[in-house]
């Protein structure tokens, strides 16, 4: 998609390499990014539903996770909620998860400066397609759970997991057109949108106003450190974590202000490109190419070359803008580390004494309809409404089975969906840790479906010459 084009039948061909390179970024880095991630994440899933399951271990592996954590100032506990210490899961389900939620909040607000969200024709038919993928979903899981108790949950089928929709169109290579890559990664960034604003709206209570009140005073501080274009990381980072305390005690979920102080990140370097060039020859031309060859048997630079080659340091870490290399920094961290961490502490369901039977019942087949019919049908049909009525055109190279092939992959939820579960069923009551274990079961169940139904609709309908142009 771009808006450079009017119809589907423009082909890529007619594009120049600099329009590529800027329409497909986006696309292209978040390949990157997740597709390896990915991987990590399926092993960390794999890994604890067996050790759960392992009588002689899974004692040790439930228990970890109740054990509490301190980090402490004298009689002051950073990790505390309350009053109370956090417990390991709480810890990185509240802190850890708050540091992923502010990679995605970088992650959209570069998208809104210079990526696909940039342009709103661009965008709607992702958007449409996420909106119809968030709808649906929630809408059968109501209808299928209206008067019962886990009607709270509703909310659990509406997420699509980027790492792992990524990953499988990854596995698939260059037989995917990056028109329907962009496609994904953007309706996966407007989904993850909808999950912060469902947080932010309905797992927020008891809400504290003065601690409230101190939180949004150091959120105006961090952009008014923007306006005046102050660029430390240290800063931000640091006011960051006194706002992410400030909304763990106020009521407020604290992943919600990872997303708020991203927000607050400056997207403007300190030089210009065209500056850092400038300063990159200067200090390019003090080195002689008669002394190459002296160069070349130096061990160790003298002091004149350590402070032009310092200059080139400086002036590079100057045109990088704070937001672009924090996202940068992050991702290895969060893909590889955070979040298959989530998934571990939070995939282990204990198997062995429930009955296969609850699988199609109760909520196990509510949270499934709605992953795998669910965001199948409300992705696949608000896309071809959009496309019907002429608000946007369809991705490039693509068809309608292609298209109903990525909606399948939609109902990857895994990561945000369990994150959502936990939210709605937190008593710590018989009742609660039921439904919480049987939710959990239908989202690895109905995200299996989903990723395996996908790939096997797209090996179909790809076609297998990546040049070969779709009616």
């Amino acid at each position: 998609m771009s808006d450079t084009s009017q119809n589907s039948g423009i082909t890529e061909k007619s594009k120049s390499p600099l329009e590529h390179t800027e329409i497909f970024y986006a696309a292209t880095q978040a390949l990157r990014r997740h597709a390896n991630g990915g991987n990590i994440l399926i092993f960390a899933t794999v890994l604890a539903l067996l050790i759960a399951n392992l009588p002689s271990i899974n004692s040790y592996y439930f228990d970890f996770w109740n054990q509490e954590v301190f980090l402490q100032v004298g009689s002051f506990n950073i990790f505390s909620h309350n009053g109370h210490p956090m417990t390991m899961l709480q810890f990185i389900n509240d802190a850890l998860m708050a540091i992923f939620f502010f990679s995605i909040g970088l992650e959209i607000k570069r998208e809104i400066l210079v990526g696909e969200l940039s342009s709103f024709r661009q965008a709607l038919l992702p958007i449409m397609g996420a909106i119809g993928g968030m709808i649906v979903p929630v809408a059968i899981f109501f209808m299928m759970s209206k008067g019962t108790d886990y009607v709270e949950g509703a909310a659990i089928p509406m997420a699509t997991d980027i790492a792992f929709s990524l990953g499988v169109l990854a596995m698939l290579g260059s037989r995917v057109p990056v028109s329907l890559k962009i496609f994904l990664t953007t309706l996966a960034v407007v989904d993850d949108i909808g999950g912060i604003i469902v947080i932010a709206v309905f797992y927020s209570t008891h809400i504290e106003g003065m601690l409230l009140l101190y939180a949004f005073l150091l959120l105006g501080v961090l952009l008014l450190g923007s306006v005046l274009r102050i660029q430390s990381k240290i800063f931000y980072l640091s006011i960051g974590g006194i706002v992410w305390f400030l909304f763990l005690n106020s009521g407020v979920h604290p992943t919600i202000a990872g997303v708020l102080v991203a927000f607050c990140i400056p997207a403007t370097p300190v030089f210009a490109p065209k500056k850092y060039i400038k300063l990159i020859r200067q200090a390019i031309r003090n080195f002689n190419e008669e002394d190459d060859e002296k160069l070349n048997k130096l061990s160790i630079l003298d002091k004149k070359q350590m402070n032009w080659l310092k200059q080139v340091e400086s002036a590079s870490d100057k045109v990088i803008s704070p937001l672009q290399e924090l996202e940068d920094s992050l991702h290895p961290i969060v893909n590889n580390f955070i979040i298959p961490l989530f998934a571990f502490a939070n995939a282990g369901i204990f198997l062995l004494d429930m009955n296969p039977a609850t699988i199609v019942e109760g909520i196990s087949l509510a949270v499934i309809l709605g992953l795998v019919l669910g965001k199948f049908l409300g992705i696949l049909s608000f896309s071809w409404l959009t496309v019907k009525i002429g608000l946007a055109p369809m991705p490039e190279r693509s068809n309608w089975k292609m298209m109903g092939s990525i909606a399948m992959l939609g109902g990857i939820g895994f990561t945000v969906s369990l994150f959502i579960a936990n939210l709605s069923f937190s008593s710590g009551s018989e009742l609660d840790s039921y439904l919480l274990n049987h939710a959990k079961l239908g989202i690895v169940v109905g995200s299996l479906l989903s990723g395996i139904l996908g790939f096997l609709l797209l090996h179909r309908f790809l076609p297998r010459d990546k040049n070969k142009q779709t009616e």
